[in-house]
């Protein structure tokens, strides 16, 4: 007896639990806090699912509740023969037609929004000039971080995506490696990305990610897809048709040399050839797509070092002295691998650092 109490009150406890966490999403990161057309399609849905769930749930429970008050055997007797249904046409259709007029109320809508969703003919449309009318992204992913490629502007950039607010954004799928999957919670999604096919959709952005708290929305890789999958995140940066043309104009331009003396020492040695980090990683928006290591053009612009850690020097430096350490899997080479052997000095570390922090797009 006992025993079965102390389940009871851990069934309530957590239903409680349950209900107490669902109030406690962030916008820049919540599916239940939808931030454009796609999310909120989406998010339609869950809630026409929920309430025919709902309905099933509430009319399946009356209809149990009545037969337990109305036919139980301290009130009919024990010889009580209810009257035998078996054969009846009207009952037959009612238990065939409602199931399927419950189907079909979910299914048109979802279907609907499925097809409109891969409707990606626009994609290729043109001005009387021959110039694309919509903005289209080319996203790489790998093991773990992610390339987006504008193939119009010519700019290449990583792990933060940058769009316009207030229009479709056109996108093609693709990975350099095993399979991943590309989400952002509170814009729509999610869509596969496979090795061997590229997959199109689109997203629509209603608000401009400064208002949010962390400045961005938060993007996920939602297929598990090695040992660091957890921290295979990017961030997008949601902003006026204005602000994003100026960006584009910033990414296009060649990147100013180091000014501060630290960050001069950390160019020179970035771009040693025993150090080979120039090998992997290009530092211009306009370098070709397809590098073995992220484009770090916006590096300084970024909130996250690889993705998850906080966007400070100190943790520059831990990454490069040992990134498997914190993202286990991941194809980036050790400190000794990068210098000829050798441990970076302190110094050297802090000059990468200064560098690093000194590449910046944005005004």
């Amino acid at each position: 007896m006992m025993k079965g109490l102390t389940n009871w009150r851990l069934f309530a406890l957590m239903t409680a639990l349950l209900v107490f966490l669902s109030g406690c999403g962030r916008e820049e990161i919540s599916t239940l806090i939808p931030a454009g057309k796609v999310a909120q399609d989406q998010f339609n849905l869950l809630l026409l699912s929920t309430a025919v769930m709902t309905f099933v749930i509430i009319v399946v429970t009356i209809i149990f509740v009545l037969a337990i008050v109305k036919f139980r055997r301290s009130k009919l007797g024990d010889d009580m023969i209810p009257e035998q249904v078996e054969g009846s046409a009207k009952l037959e259709f009612i238990w065939t037609a409602v199931p399927i007029v419950l189907l079909l109320i979910l299914a048109v809508p979802t279907v609907y929004s499925t097809f409109d969703l891969a409707d990606v003919t626009a994609m290729d449309s043109i001005d009387e000039e021959g110039n694309q009318t919509s903005l289209t992204v080319n996203v790489t992913s790998y093991l773990y971080w992610w390339e987006f490629e504008y193939p119009e502007q010519g700019i290449v950039t990583a792990q933060e995506l940058v769009v316009p607010t207030n229009e479709r954004v056109y996108f093609n799928l693709i990975s350099a490696d095993i399979k991943h999957s590309f989400w952002i919670p509170s814009i729509g999604g999610k869509l596969d990305v496979n090795p061997e096919n590229v997959n199109k959709f689109y997203l629509e952005f209603d608000k401009e990610s400064a208002l949010l708290d962390d400045g961005v929305y938060y993007g996920k890789c939602a297929e598990l897809c090695g040992p660091s999958h957890a921290l295979m995140d990017f961030k997008v940066k949601s902003v006026d048709r204005e602000e994003f043309d100026q960006w584009v104009a910033s990414m296009q331009e060649e990147p100013e040399p180091a000014s501060e003396t630290t960050a001069q020492a950390g160019e020179e040695l970035f771009g040693l050839e025993g150090a080979s980090c120039i090998g992997c990683h290009a530092v211009s928006g306009t370098a070709p797509a397809g590098m073995p290591g992220p484009n770090l053009a916006t590096f300084g612009d970024r909130n996250r070092v690889a993705g998850f850690m906080e966007h400070t020097e100190e943790n520059i430096k831990k990454w490069i002295q040992d990134p498997q350490k914190h993202k286990p899997g991941n194809l980036m080479p050790d400190a000794k691998t990068l210098n000829g052997g050798e441990d970076f000095t302190e110094e050297e570390l802090d000059a990468l650092a200064a560098y690093l922090m000194s590449l910046s797009v944005e005004q």
